[in-house]
């Protein structure tokens, strides 16, 4: 059984990667809006790999951020 100040540093971790994953998505939305990328989706039909590594590291420490803080 964890220790309840043990549970209270897991929720704290878990909403610090949450809020950063959020922050990180949100970047790569940012990004993705820029003239280069627009350009390079123009001419390629997808995005660039620096907005999907953003999106992608975004959406994993979500995950990560949603199981630390929920866990039992």
């Amino acid at each position: 059984m964890m220790a309840k100040s043990s549970k209270k540093v897991m929720r704290a971790v878990g909403l610090a990667f949450l809020v950063v994953g959020a922050g990180l998505a949100i970047w790569g939305y940012q990004l993705s809006g820029s003239v280069g990328s627009q350009l390079t989706q123009v001419v390629t039909g997808s995005e660039t790999d620096r907005v999907m590594t953003y999106y992608i590291a975004g959406a994993a420490s979500f995950v990560v951020g949603l199981y630390l803080f929920f866990r039992k």
